[in-house]
This record gives structure tokens, C-alpha cells and sequence, in this order.
């Protein structure tokens, strides 16, 4: 039987793969109205990410990486900027 645990990561899993289907289905989309759809379906299933990233985070089931320093975040912005 799966635990609450396993159901969650699971979830979450599938939304990341949608989420990641959805940017190149809108990026190929010729149709402006196909287009919208994704977009709202992606903006849809990003809340709904969201929702159960926090319960999964809530009820310790996901541990977030160590957040990033600001000079890790300062690094990354200039290497970033130099790039474009």
C-alpha cells in the first residue's frame, strides 16, 4: 500500500513532467488560441505545484536543498548577465 508520502513525490513528479511538456507545447504552438490553452493549463498546474510542494514540505516529506548564500546568488547574476 503507498504511503501519503510516496503519493505526494509521486504527484509531484507528474506535475514536474507536465510542466515541462507544457513549455514546448507552447513554444511549437502555431494556433494563438491553442497557445492560451497551454499557458493556462501550465499556470494551472504551477499553482496546483505549488500547493502541494508547501503540504509536502508542511508534513516533511521533501527537504529543500540549503538555501543559496548572497554571494551565490551575486555570482550566478553576473555570470548570467555576462551572458546575455
Amino acid at each position: 500500500m503507498f504511503q501519503d508520502k510516496d503519493i505526494v513525490n509521486d504527484y509531484l513528479n507528474g506535475l514536474g513532467a507536465s510542466l515541462k511538456g507544457y513549455a514546448g507545447y507552447i513554444t511549437e504552438s502555431n494556433n494563438p488560441q491553442l497557445r492560451q490553452k497551454f499557458i493556462e493549463l501550465r499556470d494551472r498546474d504551477e499553482a496546483r505545484q505549488l500547493k502541494v510542494y508547501q503540504y509536502a514540505l508542511q508534513n516533511g516529506y521533501y527537504k529543500p536543498a540549503k538555501a543559496a548564500s548572497p554571494q551565490e546568488i551575486q555570482q550566478v547574476q553576473n555570470e548570467l548577465s555576462q551572458g546575455s
